[in-house]
Order: C-alpha cells, then structure tokens, then sequence
C-alpha cells in the first residue's frame, strides 16, 4: 500500500468568515485591514497595481481609430440588370425583389450601380449610378431617372 493510493477521508471545508469569536476568525473575519479586497466584492480585472492593464497599453496607432466605419453603399454591376424587361422602371425596390442586393443593407446605405458592358434592353434607371453605366444605359435607349 502507498501513500498516493490512499482514499481521501477528510476534505478542506470552505472558510466560514464573519461568524463570531468560536471560528477563529474574529475581527477581520481572516480579510486583513483595510482596502478593497477587505470590503467587497472586487472586478476580475484587479490586479492590485496602480493602474489597470487596460491603461497601460499603447494607443493604437492612426488617426480617427475610434471612429465606427463608413458604411458604403450596395453595389450592383449592370450586367444585372439583363433580367428586367425593357421599359422597367428599377429602383431599389425591384431590386429587393428579385434579390439582386440585401434588404436590410440596401435601405439602410443604398445602392449604386457600376460597369461599363453594354446593355441590350431600354431601362429606365431611379439609383445612383457610375459614368460608364450611365453611359451603357443611354447607349441602348435607356433613361436615368433623378430622383
């Protein structure tokens, strides 16, 4: 028989603080004097030092660093568009519709339309658009609409 094959027959019950004279731990209930581990409940973050960890990192480099990203807008190339029949009025709507964008991300930024390839159909365009899909839109008979 070895010591480590032992079965254990006691266990370390948890320190009872704060009751009285009989437990040993009378005036300071077994805390120290004084500070913040002695009067409460202290973040998981304490670490005791003068100042916090998170004070002590370098700032990050850059300027502006802080600052929530500039959301852009949906962007869709005309290629696209070759599903709609010719004389349609498209708008962000009609392109929810037929789940060319994402809704949520298309009512809350926009939509641009960008490219230069030609286009076959006349439409009638109510978005933001790029030089080059102006330009393919009124080469085949289409219109942009300003809204």
């Amino acid at each position: 028989m070895n010591l480590n094959n032992l079965t254990k027959i006691k266990n370390r019950t948890k320190k009872r603080v704060g009751q009285g004279h009989g437990s040993g731990r009378v005036k300071t209930a077994g805390r120290g004097q004084k500070g913040a581990k002695v009067r409460g409940k202290i973040p998981l973050s304490f670490d005791g030092a003068d100042m916090n960890f998170i004070k002590r990192l370098p700032f990050l480099k850059g300027k502006g660093r802080n600052f929530e990203k500039a959301a852009k807008e949906e962007i869709i190339h005309i290629s696209k568009l070759a599903i709609f029949k010719d004389g349609d009025l498209i708008d962000i709507k009609m392109l929810i519709d037929k789940k060319l964008v994402d809704s949520k991300k298309a009512l809350k930024n926009g939509v641009k339309i960008l490219g230069n390839s030609p286009l076959d159909k006349k439409l009638s365009i109510k978005l933001p658009l790029s030089k080059g899909a102006k330009n393919s839109i009124e080469k085949a008979g289409g219109k942009v609409v300003n809204e």
